[in-house]
Parts: structure tokens; C-alpha cells; sequence
């Protein structure tokens, strides 16, 4: 079938609105017609670092409606409202004991090019085009394998939900599946971006005492504060270790580092009370620590999370009742685009005018 997509020809080269062919779903896939999807800083990285092979359809937090399924399909039927989320084999001992975020082959299935069977779905001029996280969500349809499509309540504004199936995932799930903060306890989230904003709903939800959120844009650290942070430091401005020693007697006991930028990666490891465990979900390039005193000399602890580690199907419809109950309210992160703005939605967010972007796809 014919569709319209954002095209990424060429690494750097802007989003390109063009028709293309899209395939009928194969056994256990199918075909959405996608309503909305999330701009994440994982697609700018996909599109100037060229991450996936190229050309490609990017975006990966797509929410839209079911329109046909394959053979083999038990889970959706046609009408559903779904989120995409990332794709995983279903198979290999990390997803089967519930952590498919670190699937043998999670790089192969979302950053490889190939859907699941390792062919193509998407095709311009008879030349194919690579599918991203599975889903390919730049686009008026995506076909997508029933893995990583979950069904969610009809009652919900579909627009709203495609962000659940990543950044806000990566935020909240770090916080409620991995570090799992005791009540009352300390935490501290360094940037204040939707991720980190994300993870500071979390805390909230999982009872922290403390809530810390650093950053260098004051209007974020005080929206940081409407969204449950009980104290903010610039990081431009402040000594961020000293300040937030001070505040909790010692240091916290939890971190999640969202910027993947060494100075602040050191400076959440260095806030940390002893014991303390500190959660990295940045893309951080290589960097040097100090093993003995950061780490080692105080039994710290530093972990790498990847989307929250969370079970999608079961995760994201959490979080929707979260929100539902008014306890998880994201939709304050959201600024809506038209498709036709995607370009736009790109340079907002790198510029920090947009939290989180929201295509309109129809």
C-alpha cells in the first residue's frame, strides 16, 4: 500500500515527507494506522549519526489504531488502540525472564534495518528502506510484530500515549522496576528533560522523601518542582555535590543520570551517600572515573538501564493508570506538531523549546 512517511535519505539531512510502499503484515505482525508519535532524542541520534542504515523511516513511540493483523495474531484485532514500543526476540533468556530491554538481539531487531523475519516492509522506487525499533512510526502506517505493540484503554486520548513507548518508559520504568527507591528515601534526577521529568513522577509515586532535580535551564527546574522535585540546583551555577550533600545529610541514596555528559555522570556518582546506587540512562561517551573513591571506597553502585527495563505490555498500562488517577500526569510534557512540522519538532526540542514533541500523523 501506498503511504506517506518522513524519509531520512542521508545522514544530517533533514526529515523528507514522500510516498512510499508499505507491505502487508506477515504471520504474527500488524498493520497500525498511526494517529500520533513521539520525537525522541534517539531518532536525532539515528538521523546525524546514522545509528541505522540509511535511507530509513525513523520514529519509534508511535500510537495509532489496528487495521489489519497476520496469520497467527491472538493478542489484537482489528479497532485496537495501541502504543509501539521497542522490539525484542520474545525468546532468549533475558526476555523470558522478564528483561527483553537487554534482549540478545536488541540491537539487531532495532537499529539493524529488518523487521523481525529480516526482510523489508518499506520500499521507495523499488529500493527498500530501513524499518527503525521495529516500527518505522514516521509515517501515516507502520507494520509492527505483536511483541512490541500493546494494547491500551480506548478512553484515553491515543494522541497523548506514543511518548510511553520510550522516553517516558526509560524515566518512570528506571525508577519503579530497577532502582526501586524505599519510602522515604532520598533520590536525585540530573537532568530535567522528559526522561528525567518522567523519573521524577516516578519518585513521587514510589514515596521518595527527597526529590532532586538538576540542570542548567531554570524554567525546567521549575517545572521540575510542579511535577513533585522538592529541590532544584542549577548546575550552572551551584556546586551540585556540595548542595546536595548538604540538603540530605550526606548524599542521596538513589541517582539517574538522563545527559549522558561525564562532568554530571561524576557528579552523580559523587552525591551519592555510601551504598548509594546510582542509574545511568544517558548515551554517555567514553569517559574516565575514579574506580576507588567513587565507586569502590563507599560501595556505591552504577548500573546502566535501557527503556526502564520494563515489560512493555505490562508497564505502559501502568503508567495510563497512573495518569488516569492523576498521579502520573505526563501530558504536561507534551507540545503537538503537525507531520509537516517534523523538522521543526527537531530543532525545538534540541533547542529546549519543546519538552516533548508530538506529531500529528492524521
Amino acid at each position: 500500500m501506498k503511504i506517506t512517511a518522513a524519509v531520512t535519505n542521508g545522514q544530517g539531512q533533514d526529515f523528507v515527507l514522500e510516498e512510499v510502499e508499505l507491505e502487508a503484515p506477515k504471520a504474527n505482525e500488524v498493520l497500525v494506522k498511526i494517529v500520533a508519535t513521539g520525537v525522541c532524542h534517539t531518532d536525532a541520534v539515528a538521523r546525524d549519526a546514522a545509528i541505522a542504515p540509511l535511507p530509513a523511516v525513523l520514529g519509534h513511540e508511535g500510537a495509532g489504531i489496528v487495521e489489519e493483523v497476520g496469520t497467527g495474531v491472538t493478542r489484537l484485532e482489528k479497532g485496537d488502540h495501541v502504543v509501539l514500543s521497542f522490539a525484542h526476540c520474545g525468546y532468549c533468556d533475558n526476555c523470558l525472564t522478564g528483561h527483553p530491554t537487554v534482549c540478545e538481539t536488541f540491537n539487531d531487531l532495532n537499529f539493524g534495518g529488518l523487521n523481525d523475519d529480516e526482510t523489508h516492509r518499506l520500499s521507495k522506487d523499488g529500493q527498500p528502506l530501513s524499518t527503525f525499533f521495529g516500527q518505522s512510526s514516521f509515517g501515516t502506517y507502520a507494520v509492527a510484530h505483536e511483541r512490541n505493540v500493546v494494547k491500551v484503554d480506548k478512553d484515553v486520548d491515543l494522541a497523548l500515549l506514543g511518548p510511553l513507548g520510550c522516553g517516558v518508559q526509560t524515566g518512570a520504568g528506571t525508577v519503579l522496576n530497577r532502582l526501586q527507591p524505599q519510602f522515604g528515601s532520598t533520590i536525585a534526577i540530573y537532568g530535567a528533560g522528559a526522561v528525567g521529568l518522567s523519573a521524577i513522577m516516578a519518585s513521587k509515586i514510589a514515596g521518595c522523601k527527597t526529590i532532586i532535580a538538576v540542570d542548567v535551564h531554570d524554567s525546567r527546574l521549575e517545572f521540575a518542582k510542579e511535577l513533585g522535585a522538592t529541590h532544584t540546583f542549577n548546575g550552572a551555577k551551584s556546586d551540585v555535590v556540595k548542595e546536595i550533600k548538604e540538603v540530605t545529610n550526606g548524599g542521596t541514596t538513589y541517582a539517574v543520570d538522563t545527559t549522558g555528559v561525564p562532568p554530571v555522570v561524576r557528579q552523580c556518582l559523587q552525591a551519592l551517600r555510601p551504598l548509594g546506587v546510582a542509574a545511568i540512562v544517558g548515551v554517555t561517551p567514553e569517559m574516565n572515573i575514579d574506580v576507588h573513591n567513587d565507586l569502590m571506597a563507599e560501595g556505591k553502585t552504577m548500573m546502566g538501564v535501557i527503556e526502564g527495563d520494563a515489560v512493555p505490555n505490562v508497564f505502559i498500562p501502568q503508567l495510563i493508570e497512573y495518569y488516569k488517577a492523576g498521579q502520573f500526569p505526563f501530558d504536561k510534557l507534551v507540545k503537538f506538531y503537525e507531520f509537516d512540522q517534523i523538522n521543526e519538532a527537531f530543532e525545538e526540542s534540541k533547542a529546549g523549546k519543546a519538552i516533548k514533541p508530538i506529531l500529528r500523523i492524521q
